[in-house]
């Protein structure tokens, strides 16, 4: 009788060490993710400031009244507005390299998805946990809130656009979205907007 009484203890014991290793694992493992994106949200901010201090260091022989002369004297031929013509000229020239980071959280500050606007052309999604957040494209508020509300109004602006889904475990449902020939700022705004309806 004493020898199944140690057992049991024994029993119970194993299992209490094995709940407080899973628990401890899945703290390190949330743990780690953080520093992962604290340490790409460093470099991010690095990227940051090395590109607007380029802008700086090239633009800092010029003054305001130079670059906007002589974007309006390039504009003298042009019907397009110079204040259009000066904003367009300064992304055109430095869009390279560049990247823009938004996250959308949920009310309890979890992290849902990610987008970055890559060279002003290209927007990558990821959402976090996809098989907890459960989009797919035939699903009814993907259709009626992101497709139609925010892709479709952008592909008859720019008939280019394109789409691509990659799925989660050979599933239907969308883990990473990645949008090409995107042309404005407003669209990624736009996208953004969208998906913190979808997902909230």
């Amino acid at each position: 009788m004493p020898s199944t009484m140690d057992d049991n203890e024994k029993k119970i014991s194993l299992e209490k060490l094995s709940e407080i290793l899973s628990t401890i694992q899945n703290i390190y493992y949330k743990k780690n993710e953080q520093i992962e994106e604290l340490q790409q949200e460093i470099a991010d901010l690095k990227e940051v400031l090395n590109y607007l201090n380029s802008i700086i260091s090239i633009q800092s022989f010029h003054s305001a009244d130079e670059l906007y002369q002589k974007a309006k004297n390039k504009l003298e031929k042009s019907d397009l507005p110079i204040e259009e013509y000066f904003q367009e000229e300064i992304l055109d020239d430095n869009a390279k390299g560049t990247k823009i980071k938004s996250k959308i959280f949920s009310e309890d500050d979890s992290l849902l998805c990610v987008l970055n606007f890559i060279d002003s052309n290209m927007i990558t999604v990821k959402f976090i946990e996809p098989e907890v957040r459960n989009i797919q494209e035939t699903s009814e508020d993907f259709i009626g809130i992101f497709l139609r509300e925010a892709l479709l109004p952008i592909k008859d602006k720019n008939p280019e656009l394109e789409v691509n889904y990659r799925h989660y475990k050979n599933s239907s449902i969308i883990e990473n979205i990645e949008i090409l020939n995107i042309k404005s700022i407003k669209d990624f705004d736009l996208i953004v907007a969208k998906l913190r309806e979808l997902l909230l």
